[in-house]
């Protein structure tokens, strides 16, 4: 399983970087057009649903490789079991809020299944939308990982920890 789940990270990040380098060629290729006199409106649509598959996609990298922002001044001043509810509690607001943009992400992409992409015939605005779950499950998934290993039986001590 662990494997299986190292490959899925290898294919995330190849996925993540594919789509941030069609992103800035799509903006490239429609700026040149542009310059050149014959614009190409398409670029930036595709430009836009890459982006919004890069950015969930490398969110979750990002929560995978602790590279986030945190503020923990306060929280290590206190014992290591209060610590360890405090990232209890961290990861279960996480968690709710996630489990939220799934739910609404989902109800989102289910709406917008009949709404051409920008105007183009037969794609679907779904494909843009369907980021916001598939992303929020990826990060949820990550969420559940973290939790396991920072507050699971064989956790190590919280000292240093990031609440």
């Amino acid at each position: 399983m662990q494997k299986l789940y190292q490959g899925f990270i290898r294919l995330e990040a190849i996925l993540a970087g594919a789509f941030l380098l069609v992103m800035v060629a799509m903006i490239f290729t429609g700026g040149v057009a542009r310059l050149s006199r014959m614009p190409l409106n398409w670029t930036i649509d595709i430009a836009t649903c890459a982006f919004a598959w890069a950015a969930f996609l490398c969110a979750d990298i990002a929560w995978r490789k602790d590279l986030f922002m945190s503020i923990d001044a306060l929280v290590t001043r206190f014992s290591p079991s209060f610590q360890r509810l405090m990232m209890l509690i961290n990861y279960l607001l996480i968690a709710a809020f996630l489990v939220y943009l799934i739910y609404s992400g989902f109800q989102l992409t289910w709406t917008s299944r009949a709404r051409s992409f920008q105007g183009i015939p037969g794609v679907s605005y779904s494909w843009v939308t369907a980021s916001l779950p598939v992303g929020a499950t990826l990060m949820l998934i990550t969420t559940i990982i973290k939790m396991r290993r920072d507050l699971g039986p064989n956790a190590a001590s919280t000292k240093g920890a990031r609440p």
